[in-house]
């Protein structure tokens, strides 16, 4: 027999002022139903008289019970009025706790997992959050000041027009309106040589160095690296199975490995402005890098990763741009130049290897959200992105300059900083008698963030240093981090002695 509603009409909570009628009503009805007030197979007020109770238009009523039975929590039968159903959709949404088969306790151990060869080589991601922001935070772009209203505007407006192609799956290599301005804007800014077609779209360096691996290395093969260099990247050679072969970095760039080592499979290299040292690769150390991966058949990998900010000498052609013979990869993010959250970036592959790569990306990385794509496109043809380089380039051509002289005021016979030609950051070089890991403490404990230079080597390096970031703070901060870390070093010195060097250390890509 069905239950019928209360004589009393429904006490429902007071409609606040910012609520339409129909949503408050729909909200209020829905909490009634979940609460066990309206129990399965009640039969709601009807229509009439809920509007004539709480002065409402009849229309109102019925549109949110209509909403209600779109929902799944009532049904109306002709002549008869409207009921809660009798089997709620939060209920077909909810599964209970079920019972072991086996009957084992949650005590019993745990069979021995068989992993794969490569996901034992991977190393356990590191969860933490980082601190309040403070000098002298290095890999990170002025967040603060990236125009989000802006952003969102344009997101808003990719919503809603959405169609059909930014809904459905999309292809591997990403969003072909964003590939085109991705090559125009390398074309012409970078002297990238490429079209559209060989641009895949990608979730930062880091998935552009792991399908470069997938797509070239087996295990064993040798890797040319940087040293010191980025760290990132040979966590990911690694974990394939790759052998590293860390080649010296000095004024020129990379040194050049020799044609009679074992043959590589691929030079990984920054040569625009070289990780963590800050050294731009010289034409005539390109030219000889191109001729050595023509005679031995290694493939190039370029991270151009934040070149776009350099603030001194005209700007330096991409290594790609030199090559004729389809030997360089070329990978850039999005990361440095809007933010790190955005997760795009690109890969640029010769053309005979598009295919090869874009079926490895199908296999194990499918493509970014089309919607973030869309928003991005917009950014760059509409001319935003250009505006915020240009204005970000002054920025931190500003904080370059302060940091530099904050540097020589506080910091003078004890942190030497070189020419800063480009990127968010530098390294500086200790005066003698003073460790690394200590000073890095020291500085910690006043609130100033530095990396040592060790981090990032896999040979002793011939001198110590840190890594000091100048774009995210303002001058300011810039300011106060000299002071502290002035006053960090000369106790550092004072208390005399030498550490070892070691350890991790990376960017964000």
């Amino acid at each position: 027999m069905r239950r019928t509603s209360p004589t009393s009409v429904l006490a429902l909570p007071e409609r606040a002022r910012d609520s339409s009628t129909t949503l408050w009503l729909v909200d209020a009805l829905r909490q009634e139903i979940l609460s066990g007030r309206l129990r399965a197979g009640t039969r709601l007020p009807a229509s009439r008289t809920l509007a004539r109770e709480h002065r409402m238009a009849r229309g109102t009523v019925q549109a949110a019970f209509e909403q209600l039975r779109v929902e799944g929590y009532v049904r109306a039968r002709t002549g008869s009025g409207t009921y809660v159903t009798d089997v709620l959709p939060d209920q077909l949404l909810r599964v209970g706790p079920q019972r072991d088969p086996a009957g084992s306790s949650p005590g019993k151990r745990t069979p021995p997992r068989r992993l794969s060869q490569f996901s034992a080589r991977l190393e356990r991601p590191r969860s933490y959050r980082l601190p309040k922001l403070r000098a002298f935070r290095a890999n990170q772009p002025a967040l603060s000041l990236f125009p989000t209203t802006l952003w969102a505007q344009i997101t808003g407006r990719c919503v809603r027009r959405a169609t059909m192609d930014h809904l459905t799956e999309g292809t591997s290599a990403g969003w072909m309106p964003l590939r085109q301005a991705v090559a125009d804007y390398l074309n012409e800014s970078r002297g990238v040589v490429c079209e559209a077609g060989q641009v895949l779209i990608v979730s930062g360096t880091q998935e552009a160095v792991g399908l470069v691996s997938q797509t070239l290395l087996d295990p064993g093969d040798t890797v040319c690296m940087e040293d010191p260099g980025y760290v990132g990247a040979v966590r990911i050679f690694e974990a394939h199975g790759a052998r590293i072969c860390p080649m010296r970095v000095d004024a020129e760039g990379m040194v050049v490995p020799s044609v009679r080592m074992r043959p590589p499979k691929l030079a990984y290299v920054t040569p625009a402005h070289q990780f963590p040292l800050g050294v731009t690769m010289t034409a005539c150390r390109r030219i000889d890098l191109l001729a050595w991966a023509r005679v031995t058949g290694a493939m190039v990998l370029e991270d151009d990763y934040d070149s776009e900010y350099r603030f001194a000498g005209r700007p330096v052609p991409a290594l790609q741009g030199l090559d004729r013979r389809g030997m360089v990869l070329y990978a850039g993010s999005f990361s440095k130049v809007l933010f790190p959250g955005l997760r795009l970036g690109y890969l640029v592959v010769p053309p005979d290897l598009v295919d090869r790569f874009s079926a490895m990306k199908a296999v194990v990385g499918q493509h970014a959200p089309l919607l973030d794509q869309a928003v991005l496109y917009e950014f760059m043809v509409e001319g935003h992105f250009g505006r915020h380089l240009r204005r970000m380039r002054e920025i931190y051509a500003a904080r370059r300059g302060a940091l530099r002289e904050a540097v020589g005021r506080h910091l003078e016979g004890l942190l030497e900083v070189g020419g800063i030609e480009a990127g968010l950051q530098t390294a500086a070089w200790l005066a003698d008698g003073i460790d690394e890991e200590r000073a890095v403490a020291a500085a910690a404990e006043r609130q100033v963030e530095v990396v040592p230079l060790s981090r990032y080597a896999r040979k002793p390096l011939p001198r110590a240093g840190l890594q000091l970031g100048f774009a995210a703070v303002d001058e300011t901060e810039l300011e106060r981090g000299a002071v502290e870390l002035g006053r960090a070093l000369e106790a550092v010195r004072r208390s005399g002695g030498q550490g070892g060097q070691g350890g991790q250390g990376g960017r964000s890509a």
